[in-house]
């Protein structure tokens, strides 16, 4: 939440650190790839590392290179990534590597989309496997099932209000019936697209219920203020999203303080100014790459940073971030959502051996494509 975006420094300065900064982690790294992967699937995820590393660096570099030790959690988001690909199935590996020859693959004029609600379409998770030939007869290449992460009971603003990213909305089924659905899809040429709420979590989260509880470590993955002269400085320039059912965007919680939550009162903003609220993002990504999802919709992106004396959309630093959990500053895979809070994503360097989470994408009131 500063006043003013990060200075930019000269490219070739921040290059330079981040060259250097690969030097001192890059034995770590091999070390612990080594030991989880084997020699062979080390040596891979290594030249990933190195292809990705500088653009991720100096993406992270713009958000908390003045504010913490940026070698650190450079050195853990590594860890993250090498844990995650020693834990990946063989034919998601295989799919990693089909991915590294075809980059464009979500690009080309033969893929075809199919969005909808598993439970609108067909009733469960299970059920939608049962769906695969009248899909596949539609020469669908890409289906894109609207929010099945675990929500907090109604109302919960159309299952966007997710209580826990690790576990499916027990209406449709499980996190086994998601790991089938994708393997039944993937052996369709089917790419599994599923969203992925990043602005806000619900307030029954474990995160958002431990901050309640009085936990300073948890306190701080939120928005969180002793009283309402901040809030009310910040309500000057804020749009709100729901005027006529949710004024405001801020809620007081007893014995916590007022909470950042731009749409509900029960969604609250996560605060990306801390680097533990980005790895713990990034941690989620790779879980659910490693359960077979191909492509992330991002949610409520260009809410993601927060700045006074301005709207709060669309920050610099949100496409930081997003450059950052794709693994590439110029990597030509945006889209642009019809919805002005929602986004997109799909491959990262991120995604374990380098293929199936997300290059986010930003927001806008059209649908577009750009390059940036």
């Amino acid at each position: 939440m500063a006043d003013e975006p990060r200075a930019l420094r000269p490219a070739s300065a921040v290059r330079a650190r981040a060259t250097s900064a690969l030097q001192r982690l890059q034995p770590a790294l091999a070390g612990h790839a080594r030991a989880s992967l084997g020699a062979r699937d080390a040596a891979a995820l290594l030249a990933r590392v190195q292809r990705r590393f500088i653009d991720v660096y100096q993406a992270l570099d713009e958000v908390y290179g003045a504010t913490g030790d940026l070698d650190g959690l450079m050195a853990d988001l590594l860890r993250l990534v090498a844990d995650a690909a020693a834990t990946r199935d063989d034919d998601l590996r295989v799919l990693d590597h089909r991915r590294e020859i075809a980059p464009d693959w979500h690009l080309r004029e033969e893929q075809v989309g199919y969005v909808c609600y598993a439970d609108r379409f067909a009733g469960s998770l299970a059920e939608v496997a049962d769906q695969l030939d009248y899909l596949s007869g539609l020469g669908v290449t890409y289906l894109h099932l609207m929010p099945l992460l675990r929500p907090r009971p109604s109302p919960n603003d159309g299952g966007y209000a997710v209580v826990d990213y690790r576990a499916v909305d027990p209406r449709l089924g499980d996190m086994t019936d998601l790991e089938q659905l994708a393997a039944a899809l993937r052996g369709r040429g089917i790419s599994l697209c599923i969203d992925l709420v990043v602005n806000h979590t619900a307030r029954e989260h474990a995160w958002a219920r431990r901050a309640a509880a009085g936990d300073p470590v948890y306190r701080d993955y939120y928005h969180v203020f002793g009283d309402r002269s901040l809030p009310d400085r910040y309500s000057a320039t804020l749009p709100e999203v729901f005027p006529d059912t949710a004024p405001g965007s801020f809620t007081e919680v007893p014995g916590l303080g007022w909470v950042w939550t731009t749409f509900h009162d029960y969604q609250w903003d996560l605060n990306y100014a801390n680097p533990r609220v980005f790895r713990e993002m990034l941690d989620v990504m790779l879980f659910l790459a490693n359960r077979g999802v191909e492509v992330l919709r991002l949610d409520a992106v260009p809410f993601l940073w927060k700045r006074e004396g301005t709207a709060c959309l669309n920050e610099p630093e949100v496409h930081s971030l997003l450059q950052a959990s794709g693994g590439s500053s110029a990597a030509p895979r945006r889209r642009w959502s019809s919805r002005p809070r929602r986004s997109l994503a799909p491959t990262s360097w991120s995604a374990t051996s380098g293929s199936t989470t997300g290059t986010a994408r930003s927001a806008s009131s059209r649908t577009t494509t750009s390059s940036w």
